[in-house]
């Protein structure tokens, strides 16, 4: 059995060497577990769904530069149009896009008053279609009726008496319970009640990064502005054949406005996110590049060690010790280099987490990673002086002691 002792003194030896691999081990760690961390975080927050019927929706926007223009007229007879078209399943005039990064955001309040905290939740101004053309499901309550819906120039402060809230936001305003919310009033502007009539399942706002995405209720109102915006959903496989279609026939039966910007949800989304995916690729380089550059270093040290070692190696090997024998010295001496590293990389890694946590509010570091990535790091350092420690095991006796003292 090998002895921990000449271990330790082959190790003072070159402790130079040996405390640069450990440190370099620490570094990896604590930069590699955090890294994994944030990549899960950021693959989750891609992963949520919208609510929305993702692969049958669209819209584009229609921006108005006529003089003297009926646009209530002209946004009826649009609607109109785009609702008539075969395979069209829901249109709706819309104020915001999920996920688009512009919107509307608003604070809803329990109670009436001046002096009482609100709830923030993004806002989406839609009529009796905007249910179906959003592809949302609506879990609890009722549709807007025809009637419901108001028209809202730019200037007006006035909200509608009745909303469609989500889920999410139902569980922010009834301490966790949305059954409790249908039939309830919230309060917008400090004073103005808006009842609930509708509880939909999941719909996201437009900004990814808020820390309330799911906050969102549906208003029913139509805007009379000179920039508009018609989403629309489409039967199953037909939305790509419809987007030229209805922007071609939007755009020659009016002269007096563009129609641009037609894109789907699934463009959207990748538009969203597209900061996130450059970052996750940035992190897994790095984590490959630290683990390469640690692998490396462990052959370059036990090389270094071996080639010093060679007449010793010999003399072992002369006193009958067996290949395996010298192998198993050398990563054993390479297992307590990388234990060393290991445990400095743990506390690097809670430290740079309870950092993070602090300036970023990120969420704190799992346990499970931290020693999944103990384990890794070990394992990487035992597979990288795998080749050096085989190489020492095949030193002959002979050529050992001609070797260099």
């Amino acid at each position: 059995m090998l002895e921990l002792g000449p271990m330790l003194r082959a190790l003072m030896r070159n402790k130079i060497g040996a405390l640069l691999i450990a440190l370099q081990i620490a570094l990896t760690l604590t930069i590699m577990v955090n890294a994994i961390f944030m990549m899960i975080e950021r693959s989750a927050q891609m992963a949520r769904p919208s609510g929305l019927d993702e692969t049958n929706t669209f819209y584009l926007t229609n921006t108005v530069f006529a003089p003297d223009y009926n646009l209530q007229a002209a946004l009826a007879q649009d609607l109109q149009r785009i609702r008539e078209t075969p395979g069209v399943v829901a249109a709706t005039q819309i104020n915001a896009i999920p996920l688009s990064g512009g919107g509307w955001s608003m604070s809803l309040q329990n109670k009436a008053g001046d002096d009482i905290d609100g709830t923030g939740v993004a806002v989406y101004m839609v009529d009796e279609q905007g249910v179906d053309a959003l592809g949302v499901e609506l879990i609890a309550g009722e549709n807007f009726a025809p009637s419901d819906i108001i028209w809202r120039d730019e200037a007006a402060t006035k909200w509608p008496d009745k909303i469609i809230i989500t889920k999410a936001m139902a569980e922010a305003m009834f301490d966790g319970d949305w059954n409790k919310a249908l039939g309830q009033t919230l309060y917008i502007n400090n004073h103005e009640p808006m009842r609930i009539v509708g509880i939909i399942k999941t719909l996201q706002a437009p900004w990814n990064g808020w820390d309330k995405v799911e906050n969102a209720m549906l208003v029913p109102q139509q805007l009379d502005g000179r920039n508009s915006r018609f989403f629309i959903r489409t039967e199953p496989g037909r939305r790509d054949a419809l987007m030229p279609q209805l922007e071609k026939a939007l755009a020659e039966s009016d002269k007096g406005r563009i129609i641009r910007s037609v894109k789907t949800m699934e463009q959207t989304r990748a538009d969203s996110y597209r900061e996130d995916q450059a970052t996750y690729r940035i992190l897994f380089t790095v984590i490959v590049v630290l683990t390469l550059i640690t692998g490396f270093g462990i052959v370059g040290l036990a090389m270094f060690s071996i080639n010093r070692r060679t007449r010793q190696i010999g003399t072992r090997r002369a006193l009958g010790a067996s290949q395996w024998q010298i192998m198993r010295y050398f990563m054993l001496e390479n297992l307590l280099i990388s234990t060393a590293g290991v445990v400095l990389g743990v506390a690097g890694a809670i430290g740079l987490n309870i950092w993070l946590v602090s300036s970023f509010a990120m969420k704190p570091l799992t346990p499970g990673l931290l020693i999944v990535g103990c384990f890794a790091l070990l394992a990487v350092g035992q597979l990288a002086v795998s080749y050096p420690a085989l190489i020492a095991a095949r030193i002959s006796p002979a050529t050992a002691t001609r070797g260099r003292a």
